[in-house]
């Protein structure tokens, strides 16, 4: 098992991921109990298949169908610790598949895109934010709340058991950056994350929003967390591209038998 830190180039920056390397699929549960053993906000099991890896994402409570974070980590451990020889790493997952490509210093997530509509929430759930947003969406899986400024978003603090009202994974706070095109939080208490401190799979549904608002297709995020996340991003239509850095904290082995 390897632990990376994603978005990052400094060691205890970005977010976290626990990859593990399986010769063969383990049971749901047991990689359910590995998650939440490991208690980080994702545990990647990759399992390679010919020409391509297989990966899975666990949150300490549950099975997700997508994580950015943990894809880049996985890239980051088969390229830097299997000695991967070629450009592109081609996984398949319950989001189809997904490529990461070395690019110099930085792995480039390929992603689908989010798709987004008008959304609404119930008055306790913004009410948990303790800021009203001028703007709410719904994505696939996530609702995406735009505020003001930076400022609005680095000083939300949400009530999460009143976050857990609403029917997503998470809930994605957004506005304009003052260093950065846009930055972001993301909280998913629903499946065991009060806040993730940098969520990839956000910037599905963040990328296309400001991509459309700012004009831009090529834009860089940041993610406010304590830990903070650094994002290159780009919108190519159907599919986006998120780009970070990558750092090693942990190399070991794990005795489940």
């Amino acid at each position: 098992m390897f632990q990376v830190d994603a978005f990052t180039e400094t060691l205890f920056g970005g977010n976290p991921a626990a990859v593990c390397l399986l010769t063969e699929t383990l049971p749901d549960e047991m990689m359910q109990k590995i998650a939440a053993e490991n208690n980080l906000a994702e545990t990647a099991f990759v399992t390679e298949t010919g020409d391509s890896f297989s990966i899975r994402w666990c949150t300490p409570k549950v099975e997700v169908d997508l994580c950015g974070h943990a894809t880049l980590a996985s890239a980051h451990v088969i390229f830097n610790h299997l000695a991967y020889s070629k450009k592109t790493i081609r996984f398949t997952s319950r989001s189809g598949i997904l490529e990461v490509r070395k690019e110099k210093d930085l792995l480039v997530l390929n992603f689908p895109t989010d798709t987004l509509q008008k959304g609404c929430l119930p008055p306790t759930v913004t009410e948990s934010l303790g800021m009203d947003p001028v703007e709410i969406l719904k994505g696939k899986t996530d609702y995406l709340l735009v505020y003001e400024s930076q400022r609005q978003i680095e000083a939300l603090d949400p009530d999460f058991a009143g976050l857990c009202k609403a029917t997503a994974r998470g809930i994605i706070a957004t506005a304009k950056g003052d260093e950065s095109d846009f930055v972001s939080r993301f909280f998913a208490p629903q499946v065991g994350i009060n806040e993730d401190p940098v969520t990839g799979s956000a910037h599905t549904t963040l990328i296309p929003y400001w991509s459309a608002r700012l004009g831009k297709k090529e834009m860089t995020a940041i993610q406010l967390s304590e830990r903070r996340g650094y994002l290159k991003c780009k919108d190519l239509g159907e599919r986006v591209e998120i780009a970070g850095k990558t750092v090693t904290y942990l190399v070991g082995e794990i005795d489940v038998y």
